[in-house]
């Protein structure tokens, strides 16, 4: 029996490993190891190991990591003590492989920290860019850290490849979210207002969620202004869900909140879950900000998305992507163009360039029967030019 280590630091990635947790935890071949840290433990982030216990699976192991502060010298400092603490669940716990997904720094310190353990590392979404957030180098350096690589498109694949890794060790699996649309149960507005207190929903409304641009973590409080400015003006209702811990998103935590505050149409949510969140994809009029569901999820909704900013700039996109600059009469017309009967037409029928929903079952089928020997182990430059290094 193999024991498949899983790190998940957030609510963000938990919803994508969610269909491939599934089938490991079926898998009679198979143990999984899971491995819970960053905001999950954080009770300003709203605890969401609750809803992992919830929904079934056993924690194998804590790893505490998140200082309070979301400077530059605490997210360094955040990074560190998850080094730490992920060596001494690697030193007392026998794992085959270790799954880390994207490009996250608490993703990042457990990869660093399995280096000298010799545990071999399978990396989920590598391959991509976004070149507003220092999340690119740290997704680069999981990729050169890692022994195989599930990426979501062929461009990523060939990007991965030309990084020096083996073209055996890339896997073209698709994105894992997308795995979740064929076992959602999906809210209808009625449910999403009684569950999470939502009674904006009933009429037209935008899904707005928005992170720090970490690149640009100087320009934090313009930004954030520019936005909410747009969606005042916009005159629509919305839904904000609320940012990740990375450099400085405290302070646009703390404007989303005055401004759901002063604005009777406008709500905001913690923590919606995988359920929620694309129950709310599934019925938005569209959907602002710079997350990555916008540019991975969304397309398997028919979703316009205004995408603002430099934050995904790089990441590949569908038709239903608008990419706007971070100044509010710039979002506003982003949105204008979501909102057209013309734009929505133009989207209908669109095919998600992330896949069609059967990335768990590749991931699976490979974690299973790879050969766990020196072969994985031992990494060599792949040379486009040479062959293999």
């Amino acid at each position: 029996m193999r024991t498949i280590g899983i790190v998940t630091t957030g609510r963000a990635d938990y919803g994508i490993y969610y269909p491939l947790l599934l089938k490991i935890q079926a898998d009679p071949d198979l143990l999984l190891h899971l491995i819970v840290s960053g905001m999950h433990l954080s009770p300003v982030f709203g605890m969401t190991i609750d809803s992992i216990k919830e929904d079934g699976f056993d924690i194998g192991d804590k790893v505490e990591l998140l200082l309070s502060s979301d400077s530059p010298e605490g997210i360094s400092k955040s990074a560190g003590l998850g080094v730490i603490g992920y060596s001494q669940v690697y030193a007392k716990t026998h794992i085959d492989l270790l799954v880390l997904l994207g490009d996250r720094f608490e993703m990042h310190a457990a990869a660093l920290a399995a280096l000298p353990f010799k545990i071999p590392i399978a990396h989920i979404h590598g391959g991509e860019i976004t070149r507003g957030a220092f999340d690119d180098s740290l997704r680069h350096s999981i990729t050169k850290l890692s022994h195989l690589h599930f990426v979501s498109t062929e461009e990523y694949a060939r990007r991965v490849i030309q990084m020096g890794e083996n073209p055996w060790r890339v896997h073209l699996s698709g994105a894992p979210s997308l795995d979740n649309l064929g076992i959602v149960n999906f809210l209808d507005r009625e449910a999403l207002s009684v569950q999470f207190g939502l009674t904006v929903i009933k009429d037209p409304f935008l899904l707005v969620t928005y992170h720090p641009v970490t690149l640009e973590y100087e320009d934090t409080d313009r930004q954030i202004e520019q936005l909410l400015a747009a969606i005042e003006q916009s005159g629509y209702p919305c839904v904000f869900t609320m940012p990740n811990a990375d450099t400085h998103g405290s302070v646009i935590r703390r404007e989303i909140k005055k401004y759901a505050d002063t604005h009777i149409s406008s709500q905001a949510v913690e923590n919606l879950g995988t359920k929620g969140y694309f129950s709310l994809m599934k019925i938005a009029e569209a959907m602002v900000g710079n997350s990555s569901s916008g540019m991975v999820e969304a397309a398997s909704f028919e979703l316009p998305v205004v995408n603002v900013g430099n934050r995904q700039s790089g990441r590949v996109s569908g038709d239903n992507i608008i990419h706007v600059g971070c100044d509010r009469d710039k979002i506003l017309d982003g949105i204008h163009k979501a909102l057209s009967p013309e734009f929505r037409a133009g989207i209908e029928g669109m095919v998600n360039p992330y896949g069609s929903g059967k990335a768990s079952e590749k991931i699976l089928q490979v974690l299973k029967e790879i050969p766990l020997d020196s072969r994985l182990i031992q990494k060599e430059f792949y040379d486009l030019n040479e062959g293999s290094g």
